[in-house]
């Protein structure tokens, strides 16, 4: 939810402007989802997602999330009621005729499903591809303006560093882009620990989205996700302080919702 709806602000924002720009997934994975399929209906997840937010909220924060819901409707009536896309159908769903999608996903089976449903579309390219090889190595592309979207699956240790890390070598090799991590919030000190070096080392602005939905007291379960933004639309913040607390409230578990907002780095 939260990196869906942040990720669909920074789209609005890139193709709010005439010149194209770069959209690019580091671990894409399948691309549409399934509601109804084993797994989906196994975890029932999406049910304390995207299964809440049926009713509206306040007029400003719908004003937020319609492109979001817009975008969710239009893959669906292409696909079917009870499909879900993932961040590379989100991010078709934004690119106009001049702008590239590049979807990296290193599952040979998910990137050969990815590749056939965007075979038809001359604005996307599809790679097996190591997701962490693909931010250094993919950047700077053509065009001056566009986003990277990083999203790992974190089986590994130590990935929420190394997430801190390549970002911050990304942003260097490419000032104009716009980057976007996500993380989910298990362990809080090393969460803590990833930012707090990125702000000392950024020398641009940059953001930390939190959305907590449970009491952050079991380091093994999934308490919230959150995202680093680096160089983030102007008004992102500001958006931010809208839906972040319509969120917390509305996806809360037992009552406890929580967020943040942290500003980061420096100005450029």
């Amino acid at each position: 939810m939260l990196k869906h709806l942040v990720l669909t602000r920074v789209l609005v924002h890139l193709a709010a402007k005439d010149k194209p720009f770069r959209a690019i997934d580091t671990h894409a994975g399948l691309g549409l989802y399934d509601l109804t399929a084993d797994e989906a209906g196994r975890t029932g997840e999406w049910l304390e997602g995207w299964g809440r937010l049926d009713a509206r909220f306040s007029d400003a924060v719908e004003a937020l999330l319609a492109p979001y819901r817009a975008a969710v409707s239009a893959v669906r009536e292409r696909h079917g009621p009870t499909i879900y896309p993932g961040s590379p159908a989100l991010i078709r769903e934004f690119l106009r005729s001049g702008d590239k999608g590049v979807f990296v996903e290193l599952h040979p089976a998910d990137a050969a499903t990815l590749a056939d449903r965007c075979r038809s579309d001359s604005r996307t390219k599809v790679l097996h591809l190591d997701g962490w090889t693909a931010l250094g190595a993919m950047i700077p592309p053509p065009e001056r303006r566009g986003l990277v979207l990083t999203d790992p699956p974190y089986e590994e240790r130590g990935e929420i560093d190394r997430l801190g890390q390549s970002l911050l070598k990304a942003a260097r090799k490419w000032p104009t882009g716009i980057f976007l991590g996500w993380y989910p919030i298990k362990d809080v000190a090393a969460i803590d620990q990833m930012i707090a070096a990125l702000d000392r080392a950024l020398d641009r602005p940059a953001l930390r989205i939190d959305l907590m939905i449970d009491r952050p007291d079991d380091e093994t379960r999934l308490h919230g996700t959150g995202l680093v933004v680096i160089n983030p639309p102007w008004m992102l913040a500001a958006e931010a302080d809208l839906f972040l607390p319509a969120l917390a409230e509305r996806l809360a578990r037992g009552g406890y919702g929580a967020f943040r907002c942290d500003r980061l780095g420096r100005e450029a």
